[in-house]
């Protein structure tokens, strides 16, 4: 289960690579509004907002991956506890998300798939 949770470490890590792509440099992009739903003038409007939202994803991912090479490197317990806090804060962030905005329920539920699936799975492993 440790490797598992592993993989969908890494997995929700570069899907917030991904994210933080899109917000910090594709913005204004049409593939960014298309999977935003923004228009261009919301785009150029939001952008120094979304350029600094795009940074969190990013620091998310870099604790996560960063997780997962001290937990490969043998040490277990600062390894495991960076995974937690970067897949923990990405569940997190996928359920403000989720409350405060039901239209974007599938956004949430992309977002939070790969993090909660890597909590579940690595503490199940640490448990046995």
């Amino acid at each position: 289960m440790i490797i598992v949770g592993l993989v969908f470490a890494a997995l929700a890590a570069l899907l917030h690579v991904y994210i933080f792509w899109l917000e910090s440099i594709a913005w204004t992009s049409d593939r960014a509004r298309r999977t935003f739903g923004t228009t261009p003038q919301e785009a150029q409007a939001t952008r120094s907002l979304a350029f600094n939202q795009g940074f969190y994803n990013l620091f998310l991912a870099i604790a996560a991956a960063l997780g997962i090479v001290f937990f490969a490197a043998g040490a277990t317990a600062i390894g495991a506890t960076l995974v937690f806090v970067g897949t923990g804060s990405m569940v997190a962030a996928a359920l403000v998300l989720l409350l405060s905005d039901r239209s974007k329920t599938r956004a949430a539920l992309t977002q939070m798939a790969f993090a909660v699936i890597a909590v579940v799975a690595l503490a199940v492993g640490i448990a046995l």
